[in-house]
């Protein structure tokens, strides 16, 4: 990459032809034209149906949406409308509407235990069809689903960046194979209760050990300290995320346990951050509901042998790694922390350091390295990283990377670069 590419190419998009709720197809109806506009994953085989034949629909494009019958369709066709329907023989909708919740991935767990769930469901079937080299009609189908949560994923968090600014995410990244209950996982967890309470939405690759620990303090973040000791003494007893059925039930069961939270983490006045509704003790900001309730998490179906992170709010899970590994990144201009981690740990830090070097995103936060002896000694990345940045076309930005054994003031820098 020699040069970033101009901000306009990489910049997100708010697309005003995009039809996504049938509150937004019924207002274009009564205009009678859908002339040059895109209907995106709706059903439209349910009550009310829509009158679509006396509707403009030259160029229109209807793209995984249901109709009553095909006849509607083919009508569709006739005048003028493009339509590509849901792929028949697919466990995933080719254009989700929305993101995934813990729910729905976790569904058919309780009936079927992990193999029966909707998240198993659909890692067996991609790799029944060729896994990461799928034939062109998997292919297809799994790329209009990742674009659909694209879709959703840009949806979901406009509200969020719209009120507290692009520097208010922050990553967090480490290694999948912690155990529940370890000190870096107990460290993690404490992260994301934390930062949250700090308003900060906490995005992270929605695997185990480290991303799961640091979903949960989000998710925990407005009950106290010892509620989220409790909350991983009980997840300890399933430390190992490869005893599939037994991580899974301990998840659920916390859930069950815990729910929603109750009491906002107080301002510094002493007064609640946000109103919550007493009857189903969710948020009243709505579309910030699930960002103060564990936060966002960006998993893949390549590693869908690894149990859902079921503590996120919401859940944008690709089939695409290259693109859900970019959108983390892209996601995180309030700085990343990085745990101690192998590989996959390794290369986000280099993926994410070439962003900030270029300002391919923007400013960037802080980056830090939670455990000293492990990114000094073990995997030496300060001694490859200051020097790179330190050459950066912005000026010098090795002032951005941070080494620290203690997780308050890992808080504290990332609050501080990205204030």
């Amino acid at each position: 990459m020699p040069t970033p590419p101009p901000a306009d190419v990489i910049e997100p998009h708010t697309w005003l032809n995009e039809i996504q709720t049938r509150a937004e197809l019924d207002q274009r109806l009564a205009d009678g034209t859908l002339v040059g506009l895109t209907v995106q994953g709706l059903r439209l085989d349910l009550e009310p149906i829509p009158d679509l034949s006396d509707t403009e629909v030259a160029g229109a494009l209807f793209v995984g949406c249901r109709f009553a019958s095909r006849q509607v369709g083919a009508d569709l066709v006739r005048r003028g409308a493009n339509v590509v329907p849901p792929f028949s023989g697919l466990p995933y909708p080719t254009q989700p509407p929305h993101l995934y919740t813990p729910e729905e991935l976790a569904a058919g767990f309780t009936e079927g235990g992990f193999e029966a769930m909707y998240d198993s469901r659909v890692y067996a079937h991609f790799r029944a069809h060729g896994g990461a080299l799928p034939d062109v009609r998997e292919a297809l189908g799994q790329r209009l689903h990742d674009h659909g949560v694209d879709n959703a994923l840009a949806d979901a968090t406009r509200a969020w960046l719209a009120t507290h600014g692009p520097q208010s995410v922050v990553g967090v990244m480490g290694g999948h194979a912690v155990r529940r209950g370890s000190a870096p996982y107990r460290t993690a967890a404490v992260l994301g209760w934390e930062l949250a309470r700090a308003h900060r939405l906490v995005v992270t690759g929605g695997g185990p050990g480290v991303m799961e620990a640091a979903n949960l303090g989000a998710y925990l973040s407005t009950r106290s300290a010892e509620d989220l000791t409790a909350a991983i003494d009980l997840l300890a007893a399933a430390p190992d995320f490869t005893d599939h059925d037994r991580y899974t039930a301990a998840a659920l069961r916390v859930r069950e346990l815990f729910g929603r939270s109750v009491t906002p983490p107080p301002e510094d006045d002493g007064e609640p951050a946000v109103a919550y509704r007493a009857d189903s003790a969710a948020l009243t900001t709505g579309d910030l509901d699930w960002a103060n309730c564990g936060g966002l998490a960006v998993p893949t179906w390549l590693y869908g042998h690894e149990p859902a992170n079921l503590f996120a709010g919401r859940i944008a899970k690709y089939f695409s790694n290259a693109i859900r590994e970019d959108t983390i990144l892209r996601l995180a201009r309030g700085g990343i922390v990085f745990a101690p981690g192998r590989a996959g740990t390794v290369q986000e830090v280099f993926q994410a350091a070439t962003k900030t070097y270029y300002g391919t995103d923007g400013a960037s936060g802080a980056y830090v390295f939670l455990d000293r002896e492990y990114w000094t000694s073990e995997l030496p990345v300060e001694s490859l990283l200051k020097p790179l940045l330190s050459t950066s076309p912005f000026g010098d930005l090795s002032g951005t990377v941070h080494l620290t054994d203690d997780v308050h003031e890992a808080v504290r820098l990332l609050l501080r670069s990205s204030a």
